[in-house]
């Protein structure tokens, strides 16, 4: 809390400064545009490829509630669903712009965001919990009960896929996947920069610092709520995006992406990456879908294999696989370390 609190009020800001430093601070930025060049190398299929993207960007948004502010939310669905029926009501009703849509989905996502989080933030603990679910469940039968404009049951069928445009010149075709899969690489990129960049800030210190001690927080003179609430408006902002992403890269926005059982899913990807780190959400996606994606050709009750690979993370992973990661890395270190100890004996 200390070390958050100096970080929050502008202590530890000296450490970041010259080129060193902000080699350490974007060094994941690094990370994720290697991993964005790495995947289509790995991975034969584009829309796979996407798919990690885009459900690596709701991640980033759930980790900003979980691992920077300590809020456990399931109501990231709102927010992804919200962003998938905002693209496709603008694209199927001629709206030619990606980037409008596109702007659109991140506006309604932090507008839902700012409403949920008035109510949520008032609550702490079990109750906060139940609060976000109970909007998510919600929003879950507000889109049913409105099928000329959500498609109810059946989703919004036929979003079409612009091209990326200015004016009457078209800039770059999204028709293939892997066409598509570089635009969403690119908008992955800088949204990714983006949130390190807020994480890094006196804004994301003093986050932690709420997370680790809010009542010291307040103590310290800062508006709790208030930087609660901006942390839903983030988060809400990059899960509309990563919805709208989605709507367009399979066509349709399903009546399941707006379901409790999506925010599950974008929680545990965080959860298996690890909270505290936007990195690790990168790894929690990739891990989450490309695994899913690959135990579903075994077997067809894959999601049992699954759940027992989530238990083993809870028991023996708590930080995650970028946690066991550092543990890896600081054995090994250890490890050097005596050897090179040893041989310095005479």
């Amino acid at each position: 809390m200390i070390e958050s609190t100096k970080l929050a009020t502008g202590a530890g800001t000296r450490d970041a400064a010259g080129p060193g430093g902000l080699l350490r601070r974007y060094r994941y930025v690094l990370l994720a545009i290697v991993v964005v060049c790495a995947l289509p190398l790995t991975i034969r299929s584009g829309s796979l490829a996407t798919e990690v993207l885009v459900f690596a960007l709701a991640a980033l948004g759930c980790n900003l509630l979980l691992g920077f502010t300590g809020l456990l939310s399931f109501g990231q669905g709102i927010f992804f669903g919200l962003g998938s029926y905002s693209a496709g009501i603008l694209l199927t009703h001629g709206v030619p712009s990606v980037l409008a849509a596109l702007a659109a989905a991140a506006v309604l996502g932090a507008l839902a965001a700012a409403v949920v989080g008035w109510f949520s933030i008032r609550q702490r603990g079990t109750y906060f919990v139940m609060l976000t679910l109970a909007f998510g469940q919600l929003f879950y039968f507000l889109a049913y009960s409105l099928p000329d404009v959500t498609g109810g049951d059946n989703g919004l069928l036929d979003i079409p896929r612009p091209a990326l445009s200015l004016g009457s010149h078209t800039l770059v075709a999204l028709d293939s996947p892997w066409q598509y899969y570089g635009f969403v690489a690119a908008v992955f990129v800088v949204v990714f920069a983006l949130m390190v960049r807020v994480s890094h800030s006196v804004y994301g210190r003093t986050l932690l610092a709420i997370r680790d001690n809010e009542a010291r927080a307040g103590a310290a003179g800062y508006h709790v709520s208030r930087f609660k609430l901006m942390a839903f408006v983030i988060s809400g902002a990059v899960t509309g995006l990563a919805g709208a992403l989605h709507a367009m890269m399979t066509g349709i926005a399903p009546l399941s992406n707006i379901d409790y059982h999506t925010s599950e899913m974008i929680l545990l990807m965080t959860v298996i990456g690890g909270s505290g780190n936007l990195f690790a959400s990168v790894i929690g996606a990739a891990f989450y879908v490309l695994f899913a994606d690959w135990l579903s050709t075994l077997w067809p009750r894959w999601l049992l294999l699954l759940g027992l690979v989530l238990i083993a993370v809870s028991l023996f992973m708590q930080r995650g696989l970028w946690g066991l990661g550092e543990r890896v890395v600081a054995a090994l270190r250890r490890s050097d370390g005596a050897d090179a100890h040893s041989k310095e004996q005479p």
